[in-house]
Protein backbone atom coordinates (compact mmCIF):
# COMPACT_ATOMS: atom_id res chain seq x y z
CA UNK A 1 0.00 0.00 0.00
CA UNK A 2 1.20 3.51 -1.08
CA UNK A 3 1.35 6.33 1.34
CA UNK A 4 0.93 10.29 -0.04
CA UNK A 5 2.43 12.98 1.38
CA UNK A 6 1.18 16.24 1.02
CA UNK A 7 3.48 19.51 1.72
CA UNK A 8 2.41 22.80 2.48
CA UNK A 9 2.68 24.10 -0.60
CA UNK A 10 0.23 21.09 -2.10
CA UNK A 11 -2.14 22.11 0.69
CA UNK A 12 -2.21 25.70 -0.46
CA UNK A 13 -2.82 24.36 -3.92
CA UNK A 14 -5.97 22.01 -3.08
CA UNK A 15 -7.50 24.45 -0.74
CA UNK A 16 -7.25 27.60 -2.46
CA UNK A 17 -9.18 25.72 -4.94
CA UNK A 18 -12.29 25.00 -2.41
CA UNK A 19 -15.20 27.16 -2.80
CA UNK A 20 -16.50 29.03 -0.43
CA UNK A 21 -19.91 27.65 -0.48
CA UNK A 22 -18.29 24.05 0.03
CA UNK A 23 -16.06 24.87 2.46
CA UNK A 24 -19.13 26.39 4.64
CA UNK A 25 -21.13 23.28 3.39
CA UNK A 26 -18.33 20.70 4.92
CA UNK A 27 -18.09 22.82 8.18
CA UNK A 28 -21.90 22.40 8.21
CA UNK A 29 -21.74 18.35 8.26
CA UNK A 30 -19.46 18.65 11.37
CA UNK A 31 -21.52 20.82 12.67
CA UNK A 32 -24.56 19.00 12.21
CA UNK A 33 -22.88 15.67 13.42
CA UNK A 34 -22.05 17.20 16.77
CA UNK A 35 -25.35 18.72 17.87
CA UNK A 36 -27.33 15.36 16.52
CA UNK A 37 -24.84 13.30 18.28
CA UNK A 38 -26.73 13.36 21.50
CA UNK A 39 -23.57 11.91 23.67
CA UNK A 40 -20.43 11.65 21.89
CA UNK A 41 -17.81 9.35 22.80
CA UNK A 42 -15.36 10.76 25.12
CA UNK A 43 -13.05 8.46 25.41
CA UNK A 44 -12.79 6.36 21.93
CA UNK A 45 -13.38 3.15 21.73
CA UNK A 46 -10.63 1.09 24.12
CA UNK A 47 -8.00 -1.13 22.45
CA UNK A 48 -9.76 -4.49 21.70
CA UNK A 49 -13.35 -3.61 21.62
CA UNK A 50 -13.28 -4.55 18.16
CA UNK A 51 -16.60 -6.01 18.27
CA UNK A 52 -18.34 -2.90 19.65
CA UNK A 53 -20.71 -0.68 16.70
CA UNK A 54 -18.30 2.23 16.48
CA UNK A 55 -19.61 6.12 16.94
CA UNK A 56 -20.30 7.69 14.32
CA UNK A 57 -18.89 10.62 16.50
CA UNK A 58 -15.51 10.25 18.57
CA UNK A 59 -13.99 13.06 19.87
CA UNK A 60 -11.17 11.46 22.57
CA UNK A 61 -9.46 14.04 24.49
CA UNK A 62 -6.08 15.60 23.65
CA UNK A 63 -2.58 13.99 24.91
CA UNK A 64 0.17 16.48 25.73
CA UNK A 65 4.05 15.70 25.99
CA UNK A 66 6.49 18.19 27.20
CA UNK A 67 9.64 18.48 25.72
CA UNK A 68 12.41 20.98 26.22
CA UNK A 69 11.00 23.23 23.54
CA UNK A 70 7.53 22.31 22.68
CA UNK A 71 4.38 20.89 24.04
CA UNK A 72 3.51 17.97 21.81
CA UNK A 73 -0.46 17.80 21.24
CA UNK A 74 -2.53 15.17 20.09
CA UNK A 75 -5.96 14.89 18.91
CA UNK A 76 -7.38 12.55 17.03
CA UNK A 77 -10.79 12.29 15.89
CA UNK A 78 -13.61 9.92 13.79
CA UNK A 79 -16.74 11.40 11.86
CA UNK A 80 -18.50 8.56 9.85
CA UNK A 81 -20.87 8.74 7.44
CA UNK A 82 -23.91 11.55 7.82
CA UNK A 83 -27.19 11.44 6.59
CA UNK A 84 -27.83 14.26 4.58
CA UNK A 85 -29.89 15.46 1.62
CA UNK A 86 -27.93 16.87 -1.97
CA UNK A 87 -24.80 15.58 -0.37
CA UNK A 88 -23.88 13.08 -2.95
CA UNK A 89 -23.76 16.02 -5.85
CA UNK A 90 -20.06 15.88 -7.97
CA UNK A 91 -17.11 17.82 -6.41
CA UNK A 92 -18.91 18.22 -3.16
CA UNK A 93 -16.73 18.11 -0.25
CA UNK A 94 -17.74 15.02 2.24
CA UNK A 95 -16.72 15.33 5.81
CA UNK A 96 -15.63 11.58 7.15
CA UNK A 97 -12.73 10.09 7.92
CA UNK A 98 -10.39 9.30 10.76
CA UNK A 99 -7.26 11.23 11.66
CA UNK A 100 -5.37 12.18 14.34
CA UNK A 101 -3.90 16.31 13.92
CA UNK A 102 -0.38 16.58 15.56
CA UNK A 103 0.65 20.10 16.39
CA UNK A 104 3.80 21.17 18.60
CA UNK A 105 3.16 24.72 21.14
CA UNK A 106 6.86 26.15 20.62
CA UNK A 107 8.15 28.26 23.56
CA UNK A 108 8.19 31.12 21.89
CA UNK A 109 5.92 32.41 18.83
CA UNK A 110 6.18 31.85 15.15
CA UNK A 111 5.25 33.87 12.53
CA UNK A 112 4.66 30.67 10.36
CA UNK A 113 2.17 29.50 13.01
CA UNK A 114 2.46 26.23 14.82
CA UNK A 115 4.31 23.13 13.18
CA UNK A 116 1.19 20.78 12.96
CA UNK A 117 0.65 17.62 10.88
CA UNK A 118 -2.43 15.24 10.20
CA UNK A 119 -1.88 11.90 10.06
CA UNK A 120 -5.45 10.41 7.53
CA UNK A 121 -6.43 6.87 7.52
CA UNK A 122 -7.26 4.47 5.44
CA UNK A 123 -11.13 3.61 6.64
CA UNK A 124 -10.82 -0.16 5.40
CA UNK A 125 -7.66 -0.97 5.98
CA UNK A 126 -7.17 1.16 9.14
CA UNK A 127 -3.44 2.03 7.92
CA UNK A 128 -1.96 5.61 6.95
CA UNK A 129 -3.26 6.38 3.73
CA UNK A 130 -1.77 10.48 4.09
CA UNK A 131 0.16 12.66 6.02
CA UNK A 132 -1.09 16.13 5.77
CA UNK A 133 0.85 19.20 6.36
CA UNK A 134 -1.31 21.17 8.78
CA UNK A 135 0.27 24.28 9.82
CA UNK A 136 -2.30 26.87 7.77
CA UNK A 137 -5.60 24.17 7.92
CA UNK A 138 -6.75 25.01 11.43
CA UNK A 139 -7.16 28.40 10.60
CA UNK A 140 -8.57 27.71 7.10
CA UNK A 141 -11.37 25.48 8.98
CA UNK A 142 -11.74 27.89 12.30
CA UNK A 143 -12.52 30.50 9.56
CA UNK A 144 -14.80 28.34 7.37
CA UNK A 145 -16.93 27.68 10.46
CA UNK A 146 -16.95 31.35 11.30
CA UNK A 147 -18.17 32.43 7.83
CA UNK A 148 -21.00 30.22 8.13
CA UNK A 149 -22.00 31.93 11.27
CA UNK A 150 -21.98 34.95 9.33
CA UNK A 151 -24.17 33.57 6.70
CA UNK A 152 -26.40 32.26 8.96
CA UNK A 153 -27.22 34.86 12.19
CA UNK A 154 -25.97 38.13 10.83
CA UNK A 155 -28.31 40.67 10.61
CA UNK A 156 -27.13 43.31 7.40
CA UNK A 157 -24.59 43.24 4.76
CA UNK A 158 -21.29 44.26 6.20
CA UNK A 159 -19.16 47.22 4.50
CA UNK A 160 -16.88 47.47 7.61
CA UNK A 161 -14.75 44.48 9.16
CA UNK A 162 -12.98 44.86 12.50
CA UNK A 163 -10.55 42.11 13.68
CA UNK A 164 -8.34 42.14 16.32
CA UNK A 165 -4.80 39.56 16.27
CA UNK A 166 -2.47 39.76 13.42
CA UNK A 167 -1.81 35.56 12.82
CA UNK A 168 -3.01 33.14 10.37
CA UNK A 169 -6.41 32.80 12.16
CA UNK A 170 -7.13 36.86 11.24
CA UNK A 171 -5.25 36.11 8.14
CA UNK A 172 -7.99 33.51 7.15
CA UNK A 173 -11.28 34.79 8.51
CA UNK A 174 -10.52 38.06 6.85
CA UNK A 175 -9.46 36.38 3.74
CA UNK A 176 -12.35 34.24 3.52
CA UNK A 177 -15.37 36.79 4.48
CA UNK A 178 -13.75 39.51 2.13
CA UNK A 179 -13.98 36.81 -0.89
CA UNK A 180 -17.28 36.03 0.07
CA UNK A 181 -18.44 39.24 0.48
CA UNK A 182 -17.72 41.84 -2.34
CA UNK A 183 -19.72 44.65 -0.73
CA UNK A 184 -16.89 45.24 2.12
CA UNK A 185 -15.45 48.76 1.43
CA UNK A 186 -13.37 49.02 4.59
CA UNK A 187 -10.80 46.39 6.93
CA UNK A 188 -9.39 47.65 10.19
CA UNK A 189 -6.96 45.28 12.15
CA UNK A 190 -5.95 46.21 15.58
CA UNK A 191 -2.78 44.39 17.04
CA UNK A 192 -0.73 44.95 20.94
CA UNK A 193 2.12 46.56 18.54
CA UNK A 194 2.19 47.91 14.77
CA UNK A 195 5.27 45.32 14.11
CA UNK A 196 6.13 43.43 11.19
CA UNK A 197 3.60 40.79 11.64
CA UNK A 198 1.03 43.36 11.14
CA UNK A 199 2.53 44.62 8.43
CA UNK A 200 2.82 41.99 6.42
CA UNK A 201 -0.60 40.89 7.03
CA UNK A 202 -1.91 44.27 5.73
CA UNK A 203 0.23 44.10 2.76
CA UNK A 204 -1.10 40.83 1.90
CA UNK A 205 -4.10 41.83 2.31
CA UNK A 206 -4.23 44.94 0.50
CA UNK A 207 -2.46 43.26 -2.55
CA UNK A 208 -5.32 40.69 -2.77
CA UNK A 209 -8.28 43.48 -2.28
CA UNK A 210 -7.29 46.50 -3.53
CA UNK A 211 -11.02 48.06 -3.38
CA UNK A 212 -10.75 48.11 -0.09
CA UNK A 213 -9.20 50.47 2.79
CA UNK A 214 -6.96 48.97 5.47
CA UNK A 215 -6.51 50.46 8.54
CA UNK A 216 -4.04 49.36 11.40
CA UNK A 217 -4.24 50.57 15.40
CA UNK A 218 -2.19 49.48 17.75
CA UNK A 219 -3.97 48.36 21.31
CA UNK A 220 -0.89 48.00 23.83
CA UNK A 221 0.78 48.38 25.92
CA UNK A 222 0.03 52.25 26.20
CA UNK A 223 -1.83 53.07 23.12
CA UNK A 224 -2.29 57.26 22.57
CA UNK A 225 -5.50 58.81 22.71
CA UNK A 226 -5.79 59.33 18.89
CA UNK A 227 -5.29 54.98 18.72
CA UNK A 228 -7.92 54.52 21.66
CA UNK A 229 -10.30 56.91 19.73
CA UNK A 230 -9.48 55.54 16.24
CA UNK A 231 -10.31 52.15 17.58
CA UNK A 232 -13.70 53.07 19.47
CA UNK A 233 -14.70 54.43 16.00
CA UNK A 234 -13.80 51.51 14.03
CA UNK A 235 -15.75 49.19 16.80
CA UNK A 236 -18.64 51.79 16.46
CA UNK A 237 -18.96 51.73 12.77
CA UNK A 238 -17.89 47.32 12.50
CA UNK A 239 -20.62 45.11 10.85
CA UNK A 240 -18.44 42.44 11.80
CA UNK A 241 -15.90 41.96 14.72
CA UNK A 242 -13.58 39.45 14.40
CA UNK A 243 -11.24 38.33 17.48
CA UNK A 244 -8.48 36.05 17.77
CA UNK A 245 -6.53 37.02 20.52
CA UNK A 246 -5.04 35.08 24.12
CA UNK A 247 -6.39 37.48 26.03
CA UNK A 248 -7.11 37.57 29.56
CA UNK A 249 -8.75 40.59 29.86
CA UNK A 250 -11.73 42.07 27.51
CA UNK A 251 -10.31 43.52 24.56
CA UNK A 252 -12.99 46.75 24.41
CA UNK A 253 -15.92 47.77 26.59
CA UNK A 254 -19.57 46.17 25.32
CA UNK A 255 -20.71 49.79 25.24
CA UNK A 256 -18.88 50.78 22.06
CA UNK A 257 -20.37 47.75 19.87
CA UNK A 258 -23.51 48.94 17.79
CA UNK A 259 -26.74 46.94 17.72
CA UNK A 260 -26.87 44.65 15.16
CA UNK A 261 -22.64 43.95 15.09
CA UNK A 262 -21.85 39.71 14.39
CA UNK A 263 -18.81 39.21 16.63
CA UNK A 264 -16.88 36.14 16.17
CA UNK A 265 -14.92 35.15 18.80
CA UNK A 266 -12.20 32.58 18.39
CA UNK A 267 -9.37 33.37 20.84
CA UNK A 268 -10.26 32.44 24.13
CA UNK A 269 -9.49 28.34 25.18
CA UNK A 270 -9.46 28.93 28.92
CA UNK A 271 -11.53 29.84 31.64
CA UNK A 272 -9.19 32.56 32.30
CA UNK A 273 -9.09 34.13 29.13
CA UNK A 274 -11.49 36.56 28.24
CA UNK A 275 -11.94 38.80 24.58
CA UNK A 276 -14.97 40.58 25.47
CA UNK A 277 -16.86 41.52 28.93
CA UNK A 278 -19.91 39.74 30.45
CA UNK A 279 -22.55 42.58 29.37
CA UNK A 280 -21.17 41.80 25.68
CA UNK A 281 -22.27 38.29 26.46
CA UNK A 282 -25.42 39.52 28.02
CA UNK A 283 -26.41 41.25 25.19
CA UNK A 284 -26.33 38.23 22.48
CA UNK A 285 -28.77 36.25 25.01
CA UNK A 286 -31.13 38.75 25.58
CA UNK A 287 -34.02 41.13 23.08
CA UNK A 288 -32.98 40.56 19.80
CA UNK A 289 -29.79 39.01 19.94
CA UNK A 290 -28.58 35.11 19.53
CA UNK A 291 -25.21 33.66 20.87
CA UNK A 292 -24.27 30.67 18.96
CA UNK A 293 -21.06 28.08 19.83
CA UNK A 294 -19.67 25.66 18.01
CA UNK A 295 -20.07 22.84 20.84
CA UNK A 296 -22.23 23.67 23.94
CA UNK A 297 -20.57 21.30 26.23
CA UNK A 298 -16.66 22.36 25.14
CA UNK A 299 -17.72 25.82 24.83
CA UNK A 300 -18.98 25.92 28.82
CA UNK A 301 -16.10 23.56 30.13
CA UNK A 302 -13.63 26.29 28.07
CA UNK A 303 -14.70 29.67 27.49
CA UNK A 304 -14.00 32.03 29.92
CA UNK A 305 -16.29 34.44 28.31
CA UNK A 306 -19.43 32.05 28.74
CA UNK A 307 -18.16 30.61 32.26
CA UNK A 308 -17.99 33.98 33.73
CA UNK A 309 -21.32 34.93 32.14
CA UNK A 310 -22.95 32.90 33.93
CA UNK A 311 -25.48 32.44 31.44
CA UNK A 312 -27.20 29.04 31.03
CA UNK A 313 -26.74 26.45 28.44
CA UNK A 314 -30.63 27.29 27.32
CA UNK A 315 -29.63 30.41 26.56
CA UNK A 316 -27.14 29.23 23.76
CA UNK A 317 -27.50 27.90 20.58
CA UNK A 318 -24.96 25.40 18.72
CA UNK A 319 -24.38 26.38 15.17
CA UNK A 320 -25.30 23.01 14.19
CA UNK A 321 -28.85 23.09 15.75
CA UNK A 322 -29.48 26.59 13.31
CA UNK A 323 -28.49 24.76 10.27
CA UNK A 324 -32.17 23.72 7.92
CA UNK A 325 -32.88 20.56 8.26
CA UNK A 326 -34.86 17.75 6.28
CA UNK A 327 -38.51 15.51 7.16
CA UNK A 328 -35.48 13.14 9.03
CA UNK A 329 -33.57 15.55 10.90
CA UNK A 330 -31.13 15.20 8.21
CA UNK A 331 -28.96 17.92 7.17
CA UNK A 332 -30.40 19.84 3.97
CA UNK A 333 -27.90 20.62 1.71
CA UNK A 334 -29.77 22.60 -0.94
CA UNK A 335 -31.80 24.25 1.59
CA UNK A 336 -27.92 25.86 3.10
CA UNK A 337 -26.92 26.94 -0.10
CA UNK A 338 -29.92 28.67 -0.90
CA UNK A 339 -29.17 30.66 2.23
CA UNK A 340 -26.08 31.60 1.34
CA UNK A 341 -27.87 33.35 -1.71
CA UNK A 342 -29.99 35.23 0.57
CA UNK A 343 -28.53 35.76 3.63
CA UNK A 344 -29.25 38.10 6.63
CA UNK A 345 -32.88 37.82 6.43
CA UNK A 346 -33.03 39.43 10.25
CA UNK A 347 -32.66 42.52 11.79
CA UNK A 348 -32.54 45.95 9.64
CA UNK A 349 -29.52 47.53 10.74
CA UNK A 350 -30.93 50.07 13.73
CA UNK A 351 -30.74 54.05 13.59
CA UNK A 352 -28.18 55.43 15.91
CA UNK A 353 -25.60 53.10 15.46
CA UNK A 354 -23.62 54.02 18.52
CA UNK A 355 -23.52 51.59 20.97
CA UNK A 356 -26.28 50.85 23.18
CA UNK A 357 -27.73 47.68 25.06
CA UNK A 358 -29.71 46.60 22.23
CA UNK A 359 -28.76 43.02 20.33
CA UNK A 360 -25.52 41.27 18.87
CA UNK A 361 -25.10 37.93 17.38
CA UNK A 362 -22.08 35.92 18.65
CA UNK A 363 -20.53 33.17 17.17
CA UNK A 364 -18.28 31.76 19.82
CA UNK A 365 -16.17 28.62 18.80
CA UNK A 366 -13.08 26.26 20.84
CA UNK A 367 -12.57 24.16 18.00
CA UNK A 368 -13.59 20.97 17.38
CA UNK A 369 -11.52 18.24 16.53
CA UNK A 370 -14.27 16.38 13.72
CA UNK A 371 -13.12 20.02 11.93
CA UNK A 372 -9.68 18.76 11.42
CA UNK A 373 -11.13 15.15 10.12
CA UNK A 374 -13.15 16.64 7.32
CA UNK A 375 -11.30 19.69 6.34
CA UNK A 376 -7.60 16.69 6.06
CA UNK A 377 -10.35 13.94 4.79
CA UNK A 378 -11.06 16.43 1.99
CA UNK A 379 -7.82 17.24 1.05
CA UNK A 380 -6.92 14.11 0.47
CA UNK A 381 -9.95 13.35 -1.35
CA UNK A 382 -9.26 15.99 -3.80
CA UNK A 383 -5.38 15.56 -4.02
CA UNK A 384 -5.93 11.90 -5.11
CA UNK A 385 -8.24 13.48 -8.05
CA UNK A 386 -5.88 15.33 -9.15
CA UNK A 387 -2.77 13.70 -8.23
CA UNK A 388 -1.24 15.88 -6.13
CA UNK A 389 1.48 14.82 -3.52
CA UNK A 390 4.71 12.46 -3.32
CA UNK A 391 3.58 9.00 -3.41
CA UNK A 392 5.67 6.49 -1.64
CA UNK A 393 5.39 3.43 -2.75
CA UNK A 394 5.28 0.30 -0.91
CA UNK A 395 4.69 1.85 2.27
CA UNK A 396 2.92 -0.96 3.84
CA UNK A 397 2.16 -4.53 2.29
Amino acid sequence: MSLRVLSASDVERISLAFSLVDLQCLMAQVFHAVSASSKPEEGGDHEGDQGTRASPVQIPHRTSVATENHTVLFMPAHLGRLSSRNLDTPGSLTAEGTSIKIVSVPKASDPRGLPATTIVLDETKGSAKAVVNSRTLTALRNAAGSLLSTSLIARRTPKHIVAFGAGNQILYHLDLHLRFFPQVEKCTIVNRTLNDRLELLVRRLSQSFGHIQFASFASAPSPDSRSIEGIEEAIGSADIIICATSSTTPLFPSSWVSPGTHLILIGSYTPQMHEVDTDLILRATSGNGQLLVDSRAACFKEAGELISSKVGQDQVTEIGEQLPKGEFGELDIESLKLQFEVPFKGLNPPTGRKGGSEGVTIFKSVGIGLQDVAISSAVVSRAEELGIGAIIHNYDI
